[in-house]
């Protein structure tokens, strides 16, 4: 099982998924909305699709039924369609329930009905509930005693100013639900009775009369108006609530079809997220809306009427997710989630015009058959179900639907599912699942009082065959370790001469040294696959630190006229501060934070002089000088590596504490140098450690130009000290000058073109145009052309290859990878700490100084010579810092577009 990434629901967590599959899988159904339904057709909130109204009749305001034209009764219904009858002329208003025709005493509304005055209500039935053969219209009394004014509805009379007491939620609407559903398939009625199952948690019981209980009744005692959309259990008219309603379904539901279409994590055919989307009821039955789960329709903890639905749900899922409990305020609940949502949750497998779902199955692990938790163990015992409910604030209401509720129940687990396919090559999976576990919660303190719930995916896969596997090998080799003890049993025993193999007590704790030969060569072997994997880190950073792009950027501007000699020509700008610039980026290359020479005499001053050598010694003392006539006996490897790697480490952080805390604070730090000196210089430098990753230095000078006399420079320089000019940041009104920068493939294709003249001119000579040139003329043109493009990148000029400035996550500087991809904009992100030092030796100085512990260490454990490996280490200092500024030097000729001969 794998899970993935934390998030927080402050920051709006959901499921994002998407996928391009087939609909060949079971169950898919067409995906149609409100919105897709023509004039002549209403939107049948049971069977989710679009119904076609019969004749005398239109469509109603909601989009949701059809209703009679004016003057039409309802003659039969069966909930989905209906049959309109004209009135007779004698009777020709429709009642209010639409079902009769009636004598009005007055004139008709527009839709056919009796009007009544205003303080007048319509009575079209008498106190038996016999209809009338004229309708009335009766005054209310609103004098004392009754204070009796007509409802919102006009239909009835309601005593001033007191307010209708009303019951709990079940008690009011279970039976009469349940009537209507059977009796008239009133949809919504259907809808609201399966709603309450779903808040009794889908439970089975021998009880007929409870939620669950009628609605399978009345599933059963309908089952010859068929099913809908050609899925069994999806009776016609009634919501779909359950995978049948016998165990050993779930198997075939959930492993029998896989998904078609693969997850890939590369490539064209790169597919690693699926879409979910729900259709959303509320209590009463009510059809609100499709709702997509996923982008901002979930925000943080402002709770809003859907946030909570997705607070649970909200995390992109690429093969990976895992959310950390949440908390959430009880009277942020009770204020939002007077009423529950419920959602019938589907896989869009959407393909262009085709539009299919794919039900996603629900484990509700509260269920119960027969008060017996059914969903919690072995699987073929799950009965399995559809539409879930996430907070449940209604059902509580033991006095009045407006009394705060004594418990609510909450879904504060959710996981959703992939298991793959056992034997896939194409990283099939089978239907995602949908579990979830209700809580109960007693409000004791709404104000203050919390609800912790969780969301997670994970994948598993079928771990019986390699369950059985590893069962055998552990078996095979089990038994032969058990042979092998045997032996070394055997072998001690005549070893000590025992003719018995005693269980005595060791009474004194010790710990031995590894024996010379086969117990240290183990040890070795870990040394040295440490030291090639090291190796191999840093040849890395050497490679693409000897392959960095890097260019300067000079912002100075010519300045007034040339002599006479060449009138109306503007005077060049000198290229001394290029020049000067980059021989202080060439001297910083091999810079470190520790001197490599005192490192090694230290050591070997602390090893051979002050004599912590003598602690290698396989013996218990801890002297470090020994009579020259005292016995001396070997050294043991595993010493001789723990005492050189501990010195070596500890001088080295020492080193390190000193030149951060002292050194670079009082005498001289070269890194904040080298930005100054851009300023100064009015330069800026672009290095490009990756293809489209690098870093960026903003030298602009806040005076405008850097080519003057020492007196301007002064006066300048004291400008600035005083605070009477711009500061040196790239943003107004900021000091940051150093960023960290993620650059878009356009921009990096325009800096590859501009260059490409001069990759030519350095490929073979067959490649090269005669005609373009002489290699110099080239290379100017070049650097004029890159230095007026990158300034105009800097500058915003170019509209599409815009950036933008933000700060990194903290997460992000953690783990040292970037979230955000660009795509449209370049990145640049604030960078306080220098970190295209990154590109040095100076921001590597961890990696050196493990790889210098390592060498020494490796080369002292081949020779047994502390001395013999010091004199080494420096040889390999040396070589390195000659490779590093050779190569160096030479890529930054290259890439800066700066003779080498300047670079001293």
């Amino acid at each position: 099982m794998a899970t993935g990434m934390l998030l927080v629901c402050g920051l709006a967590l959901f499921l994002t998924i998407k996928s391009n599959l087939l609909h060949s899988q079971q169950f898919t159904i067409s995906f149609q909305r409100p919105s897709d339904c023509s004039v002549e057709q209403f939107y049948d909130i049971s069977s989710q699709s679009c119904v076609k109204c019969g004749p005398n009749q239109s469509t109603s305001a909601t989009g949701l039924s059809c209703e009679c034209v004016t003057g039409f009764r309802v003659l039969a219904t069966n909930g989905a369609s209906i049959t309109c009858q004209q009135c007779p002329l004698e009777k020709p208003a429709v009642t209010e329930d639409g079902y009769g025709c009636i004598l009005c005493p007055g004139s008709l509304t527009e839709q056919g009905t009796c009007q009544c005055p205003s303080g007048s209500i319509l009575v079209e039935r008498d106190v038996q509930g016999n209809p009338l053969e004229e309708a009335r219209c009766e005054v209310c009394n609103g004098a004392e005693p009754a204070l009796s004014a007509p409802n919102s509805y006009g239909d009835r009379y309601q005593t001033q100013p007191s307010l209708p007491v009303q019951s709990a939620w079940f008690s009011t609407n279970l039976y009469s639900s349940a009537a209507a559903c059977l009796v008239y398939t009133n949809l919504t009625a259907c809808q609201a009775l399966g709603n309450m199952c779903v808040m009794n948690m889908h439970s089975f019981s021998s009880v007929a009369n409870d939620a669950c209980g009628l609605y399978n009744t009345i599933f059963r005692a309908t089952a010859a108006l068929g099913s809908t959309q050609d899925i069994s259990y999806w009776r016609a008219n009634l919501p779909w609530l359950y995978y049948g309603d016998q165990p050993g379904l779930a198997n075939r539901v959930l492993q029998t079809e896989p998904l078609p279409t693969g997850f890939s994590f590369k490539g064209r055919n790169r597919n690693t997220d699926i879409n979910l989307v729900a259709a959303v009821y509320n209590t009463r039955g009510d059809f609100l809306q499709w709702e997509k789960v996923g982008g901002n329709n979930l925000q943080a903890l402002s709770l809003s009427r859907q946030h909570v639905l997705w607070c649970f749900l909200m995390v992109t899922v690429v093969l990976r997710s895992h959310l950390a409990p949440i908390l959430l305020r009880m009277s942020d609940l009770l204020r939002v989630y007077a009423e529950p949502l419920f959602y019938d949750v589907f896989v869009d497998l959407s393909r262009g015009e085709d539009r299919r779902l794919l039900p996603l199955p629900t484990r509700n692990l509260n269920q119960e058959y027969n008060r017996k938790f059914i969903n919690q163990g072995n699987l073929n015992d799950w009965y399995l179900s559809r539409r879930v409910l996430l907070v449940d604030t209604l059902s509580g209401r033991e006095k009045s639907l407006g009394s705060l509720p004594k418990v609510i129940r909450i879904a504060s687990s959710i996981r959703i599912g992939f298991q793959l396919v056992p034997g896939t090559q194409k990283g099939q999976v089978f239907p995602p699942l949908l579990s979830v576990t209700y809580s109960d919660v007693l409000i004791t303190a709404p104000n203050t009082q919390t609800v912790s719930v969780s969301f997670a995916v994970y994948y598993e896969m079928d771990q019986t065959e390699a369950h059985m596997k590893t069962d055998i090998a552990l078996g095979v080799l089990g038994g032969v370790s058990v042979l092998y003890s045997l032996v070394k049993t055997a072998s001690w025993k005549r070893r000590i001469g025992s003719p018995l193999i005693d269980i005595e007590a060791q009474h004194f704790v010790s710990v031995l040294l590894p024996l010379p030969g086969l117990q240290e060569e183990r040890f070795i072997a870990y040394v040295g696959c440490a030291f090639a994997l090291k190796t191999v880190q840093f040849l890395h950073k050497l490679i693409q630190q000897l392959s960095v792009d890097i260019f300067f950027i000079d912002w100075e501007r010519p300045r007034g006229k040339a002599n006479k000699t060449i009138q109306g020509t503007p005077s060049p700008v000198s290229i001394w501060r290029t020049y000067f610039v980059a021989n202080e980026w060439n001297e910083i290359q091999t810079i470190r934070k520790i001197s490599p020479t005192f490192q090694i005499m230290a050591v070997l001053f602390l090893l051979e002089v002050v004599g912590f050598s003598s602690l290698a010694l396989r013996d218990p003392w801890s002297d470090l000088q020994r009579p020259p006539q005292s016995y001396a006996p070997p050294y043991s490897l595993t010493l001789r590596y723990g005492l050189a790697a501990t010195l070596w480490l500890c001088i080295g952080l020492l080193q390190i504490i000193f030149f951060t805390a002292f050194h670079e604070r009082f005498v001289e730090d070269k890194i904040c140098q080298f930005v100054d000196l851009c300023s100064i210089s009015n330069i800026s430098v672009l290095l490009l450690s990756h293809r489209c990753f690098g870093y960026y230095i903003h030298g602009r000078s806040v005076h405008g130009h850097a080519d003057t006399n020492m007196e301007e420079m002064n006066i300048n320089l004291k400008r600035e000290a005083e605070s009477l000019c711009g500061q040196r940041g790239l943003l107004p009104n900021t000091d940051t000058q150093t960023f960290q920068i993620s650059i878009t493939s356009r921009l990096r294709l325009q800096y590859d073109r501009i260059l490409e003249p001069l990759s030519r001119r350095n490929g073979p000579s067959r490649l090269v145009d005669a005609a373009s040139g002489h290699p110099f003329d080239q290379s100017t043109k070049a650097y004029h052309t890159m230095n007026r493009f990158l300034g105009s990148v800097i500058d915003h000029a170019h509209r599409d290859m815009e950036y933008v400035v933000r700060d990194k996550l903290f997460f992000e500087r953690v783990i040292g990878m970037e979230f955000l991809e660009p795509m449209d904009k370049s990145i640049f992100y604030n960078d306080e700490s220098h970190s295209f030092s990154d590109v040095l030796f100076y921001g590597n100085e961890a990696t050196l100084l493990i790889f210098d512990t390592l060498f020494f260490c490796v080369v002292d454990l081949g020779a047994q010579s502390f001395i013999l490996a010091g004199v080494l280490t420096y040889v390999q200092q040396m070589i390195f810092r000659l490779i590093r500024n050779g190569i160096g030097r030479r890529n930054l000729a290259n890439k800066t577009l700066v003779d080498q001969r300047f670079l001293i």
